[in-house]
């Protein structure tokens, strides 16, 4: 990104604290623990004893319990990841996730009888088996995590870091077709489809394309090589040689992600996209190039998720309004905050013995190919849960832990959850230093874990195409590996 300069190791969890070996900090010891007990305070005591004091108590079970847990861990999670000024992305957007669908919601909505609206009807004996699932998994992602950690403290040793620069020729032409993509995707749903409503706009989008995952992929492709294009020219234009090509460069940075922003906006987006497509431009400018950025970048993130996310949804509609009955008001019978529920939905699917391994998880493997040629793909899992349940509105999420048990069961839910803590430590490790030195691994850093916040919501089907875009037009634009061997550029990518 900008100048590279180390990235120090501010409080971190337990296992991080071992393994990280000492590094100058931008900020004093004490002004670090008095930011972290702060933010402790705040995310996982204030706000859960707030909960408890002011959500209508008539609780339908005990499950509040163990989802109150999930959210003072989350919160603990959240604050040592922020505070520590390491952009450990992919870790923190997993942590405020959790916090706020897995911890906040479920557990006012327990609590107070008023669960989401558009998933009526789950008995109130799967609440504890579905928060024990989601503690389940949680405890797996903490476990495969922190095994990867142990790798990487036993095989730590200097190696030059590898950049991978960005390709300017390859970035250029990324950034042309993006543009045209982006001008068919606007002529087929026209000004409604881009700058109306929310609901006007999936109402074009779906006249036009009635395919959901043919819907998604040209969505998608209206959306993500433009935007890898638009954190490629940010890198060149830092990389420039010349004056004139630092100026076409960064031109040609500015003039993309102001035409992404016509596509993608606070008013048609749903604020997912928006959220992703804002994080990602701000990331490019810079946002987590030095500990106080990340820093205050991560702050902001949470706050955003907190007070921004409820009033965006002022653009649902054409009438809408962005009132809230109180904070905690916001995710009472709340249709939005309808993850817990299709957990709980994906768990009796589970008990009831209709899983079919592995075969939703292919369907979103395969989400390229069109129904008229697969007649009986499956269809997004939330729409099957929908159907399953016998639910009249079927637009639902289906989060990381049910599409495990969808696609195996509890046994999957372990599998997957194991393996997304390995998966999620690994590439942060590589990604942290690649914000201060530059290169692919910076863009993808930009855009991937922010953008796992839809993938951990689901369902997959519609959420892979995105990704598929997103990972092939990175790779399109890398260039060849070069060595990074100064020691100022030992920025923590392993400890």
């Amino acid at each position: 990104m900008s100048h590279p300069r180390a990235i120090s190791s501010g409080p971190s969890s337990a296992a991080d604290d071992a393994e990280q070996r000492p590094s100058r900090s931008d900020l004093r010891p004490e002004i670090r623990w008095v930011l972290l007990v702060t933010s402790i305070a705040v995310l996982s005591v204030a706000l859960p004893a707030t909960l408890l004091v002011y959500v209508p108590s008539a609780p339908r079970s005990d499950g509040w319990i163990v989802t109150l847990m999930i959210m003072v861990w989350a919160g603990v999670r959240v604050s040592l990841l922020w505070v520590s000024g390491i952009p450990r992305l992919f870790d923190y957007f997993l942590w405020v996730f959790t916090y706020i669908f897995m911890g906040i919601a479920p557990t006012a909505q327990i609590l107070s009888g008023l669960t989401s609206t558009t998933t009526p009807g789950v008995d109130p004996g799967m609440d504890l088996p579905t928060a024990s699932i989601v503690a389940l998994g949680l405890v797996c992602y903490e476990l495969g995590r922190f095994l990867w950690i142990l790798r990487e403290g036993r095989s730590a040793q200097e190696t030059p870091l590898k950049v991978l620069p960005v390709h300017p020729g390859r970035t250029l032409a990324l950034a042309i077709a993006g543009v045209l993509i982006g001008a068919y995707f606007v002529s087929r749903v026209g000004l409604a489809g881009s700058l109306g409503s929310r609901e006007g706009a999936q109402a074009a989008r779906s006249a036009a394309w009635p395919d959901p995952a043919m819907r998604s992929i040209f969505y998608a492709g209206a959306i993500y090589p433009l935007l890898v294009a638009t954190g490629g020219l940010a890198q060149l234009s830092r990389t420039a040689r010349t004056l004139a090509n630092k100026r076409w460069a960064l031109g040609g940075a500015i003039l993309a992600a102001l035409l992404l922003l016509m596509i993608v906006n606070p008013v048609a987006s749903a604020r997912y996209t928006f959220g992703t497509v804002a994080f990602a431009l701000a990331v490019f400018a810079g946002a987590v190039s030095t500990p106080a950025r990340a820093r205050i970048t991560m702050l902001a993130g949470v706050v955003g998720f907190l007070a921004l996310f409820p009033i965006a949804d002022v653009f649902r509609s054409e009438n809408g309004t962005a009132s809230r009955a109180g904070f905690f008001g916001e995710y009472l019978s709340n249709p939005d905050y309808d993850a817990f529920w299709q957990i709980a939905n994906a768990l009796s699917y589970s008990i009831d013995g209709l899983v079919q391994p592995a075969r939703q998880a292919l369907g979103s493997l395969l989400f390229f190919v069109p129904r008229a040629i697969w007649p009986d793909k499956p269809t997004d899992t939330g729409i099957m849960l929908a159907e399953y349940r016998g639910y009249s509105f079927d637009n639902l999420s289906a989060p990381m832990w049910a599409e495990a048990l969808v696609n195996g069961g509890i046994v999957a839910v372990v599998i997957v959850f194991l393996a997304l803590g390995v998966a999620l430590r690994a590439m942060d490790t590589r990604m942290v230093p690649a914000f201060a030195t530059g290169g692919v691994w910076a863009i993808a850093g930009a855009i991937l874990p922010v953008y796992m916040t839809i993938l951990m919501r689901g369902s997959l089907l519609q959420a892979t195409g995105a990704l598929a875009i997103t990972i092939l037009s990175i790779v399109l634009i890398a260039g060849r590996d070069r060595d990074k061997s100064p020691p100022d550029y030992s920025l923590m990518s392993s400890r």
